[in-house]
Order: structure tokens, then C-alpha cells, then sequence
């Protein structure tokens, strides 16, 4: 016992840590849709932490707050739970990519590690160019919603390109009944490829999974957490049963 006490304190007197608690320097903030809540973003929650990450499941007024609101409120939770951290990520699902670019437009985080983002209208959404004008879709999704159309006005449209690292992952199956109708191509049911992908990105991959569903999906979960640490979200040459949790070697000056 008092040679396995004697070498954890060494461990610590020479910067010793372990790769775990490194791990958890990183802090990833997780940012839910249109209309939903940091429940929906539970799963990947619990798949994050268990990579070693630091977690942060926010919940936003989606529905209650104007673009300008959201980001002032998202600039709060942040100086609240983030400042400190040695690196954040951001991995957001719908409009929180959308609400991530708009925070980013204006705020440049001297910690920003990578963005993720999971079926995000990044040019836009059919749905709300057919709906938007109705009282009852500005009653029930709020002002943002109502912004998030494809015309060039429109708020994702008026963004700027990203300056920080972007990895984006579309869905391509539809559980929607009316998205085939609504949303043009390839598409999740309410977020056509195309519209997802950026310009100024560093990949893009697209799985076969709806926009709801995305955020419970494994291997979205693993392409996340693969990009946060390499910033791919596919590895050359990786062998069968490719575990994405962060194992590495020990530090220097280590014993194993």
C-alpha cells in the first residue's frame, strides 16, 4: 500500500496524470434541436462521458427566444459552467448547429476545440418556407423557427462561413410521411442532405438514420467522438472492433 500511495503522489509531483482525467479536461456542450430538450441528447450524453469527456447536456428556450436572445442566453450558460474548462466542444443537433454558428459569428473562445453537428439546416428548411407564416407554427416554434427558412435572408443563410474546426453528419432515412413531399432529395424527413452540408466544413459523412433518431444512434455517437479526437470522422486503416474511447499510451516518465 505504501509503495502504490508512494508512486500515485510521484505521479502527481512530475505531471504525471492519468489518461483519463486528462480526458475529462475536455468539456463537450450538447446542444438539442427545435423544440426539444437535453433529454433527447441523453444517449449521447452517456456515450460521451463513458469516451472520457467532460459533459454538458444544456437546455435552451428554444421555442420562447429570438437568434440574438439565444445567443446571449447560450454566452451565460457558457461563463457558468465552461470558462474554466481547458477545451470545449460543441455537439449539437437541428437548430442548436444553427444556434452554434450564430454564438460563434460573434464570440471566438479562446478553449474552442471542434464542432460537431447532426442534421443541421445549414442552408435552411422547406418546412418552415411552407409553414412559417402560419400563426399557429409561430405560436408553437417561436421567433427563431420562424427565421430558420432557405430563402437568402434567412438566418442560416446570412451566417458567415465557419472559422473553427466543422465536422457535420446528415441523415438519410425518412420516418416522415410528408418529408418526401416537403423536403427535395436525399434527406432525413426534415433536413435534406444538402441543405446540412457547409462550405468551409472539414467532413462530412452521411448514415442511414432519421433526423429524430441521429442523436441515439451508436455509430453517429462513434464518428462524434472519433472527430472530437482527430478531427475525422473516418480513421485510415483501423482495425476490426475499433474501440473510439481514448485509451493512448501513459504520459512520459510512466510506468504502465
Amino acid at each position: 500500500m505504501i509503495v502504490v500511495a508512494s508512486r500515485f503522489l510521484l505521479s502527481i509531483l512530475i505531471g504525471c496524470i492519468p489518461v483519463s482525467a486528462a480526458a475529462e479536461e475536455e468539456t463537450v456542450i450538447l446542444l438539442h434541436g427545435l423544440g426539444r430538450t437535453d433529454r433527447s441528447m441523453r444517449s449521447l450524453e452517456k456515450r460521451l462521458s463513458k469516451a472520457g469527456f467532460r459533459v454538458q447536456n444544456l437546455r435552451y428556450p428554444s421555442t420562447e427566444l429570438s437568434p440574438s436572445e439565444l445567443t446571449v442566453f447560450l454566452d451565460g450558460e457558457l461563463a457558468t459552467c465552461c470558462n474554466s474548462a481547458a477545451r470545449i466542444h460543441f455537439v449539437t443537433h437541428s437548430m442548436g448547429g444553427v444556434l452554434v454558428r450564430a454564438y460563434l459569428a460573434e464570440h471566438r473562445p479562446p478553449n474552442l476545440g471542434r464542432v460537431v453537428m447532426l442534421a443541421p439546416p445549414n442552408h435552411g428548411s422547406e418546412f418552415v418556407d411552407a409553414l412559417g407564416d402560419s400563426k399557429l407554427f409561430r405560436s408553437v416554434f417561436g421567433p427563431t423557427a420562424t427565421e430558420l427558412g432557405t430563402d437568402e435572408n434567412s438566418l442560416p443563410n446570412r451566417l458567415p462561413r465557419p472559422w473553427f474546426e466543422l465536422g457535420i453528419i446528415a441523415g438519410t432515412k425518412s420516418v416522415n410521411p410528408l418529408g418526401a413531399f416537403v423536403v427535395p432529395g436525399e434527406s432525413d424527413g426534415a433536413v435534406s442532405v444538402e441543405s446540412a452540408r457547409l462550405a468551409g466544413m472539414e467532413d462530412f459523412v452521411a448514415v442511414p438514420t432519421s433526423h429524430t433518431f441521429i442523436v441515439r444512434s451508436k455509430q453517429v455517437a462513434e464518428y462524434v467522438i472519433r472527430f472530437l479526437r482527430t478531427g475525422r470522422f473516418q480513421a485510415e486503416a483501423q482495425p476490426a472492433g475499433w474501440d473510439p474511447t481514448p485509451a493512448g499510451p501513459p504520459a512520459a516518465g510512466c510506468n504502465a
